[in-house]
């Protein structure tokens, strides 16, 4: 259920296998768009970082060379939840592995956001060091976890 005071952000990441311009991270590339149609399409979407594929300041903003990330904004964590796990979204994920190295840390982080701010990409590497560092929290969490929106009394966020 969408929660007015609160939305849900998502930050995810992986690390290419080869230059977006490279023969093994094509398959990836070149359905990048419809996924992220897909995505805009969801109910619960709210918001997307945009990112130019071809600007390489816009592909370094993460800070590190090679990784490739997504920041998302949802109305709730079932409308994530439907959109990653139950639309073709998930063809993109079975295929991960194919543009992208394994990771031993995670590789998603969610947290909760007042509802008419967004997120940086800063607080989203914070969020997800946090998760790495200390598990899932009410500060970063991941859906096998997950926590709710911070309690609200008398309609205004603690």
């Amino acid at each position: 259920m969408a929660n007015q005071h609160y939305h849900l952000c998502h930050l995810n990441i992986g690390i290419a296998k080869g230059t977006l311009d490279s023969p093994v991270m094509e398959g990836f590339v070149s359905r990048l768009d419809e996924f992220n149609n897909l995505a805009y399409a969801s109910p619960g979407f709210v918001w997307h970082l945009q990112i130019d594929l071809n600007n390489p300041e816009h592909l370094a903003m993460y800070g590190e060379p090679g990784i490739i990330f997504n920041l998302s904004v949802w109305e709730s964590l079932e409308s994530l939840r439907s959109y990653v796990y139950q639309s073709d979204h998930v063809k993109m994920m079975q295929l991960r592995r194919q543009w992208f190295e394994e990771m031993q840390t995670p590789n998603y982080v969610l947290w909760w956001k007042p509802a008419g701010s967004l997120p940086t990409v800063q607080e989203g590497k914070e969020r997800l060091a946090y998760l790495t560092r200390h598990g899932a929290t009410e500060q970063a969490f991941g859906f096998r976890q997950p926590f709710p929106p911070p309690a609200m009394v008398t309609g205004s966020p603690l």
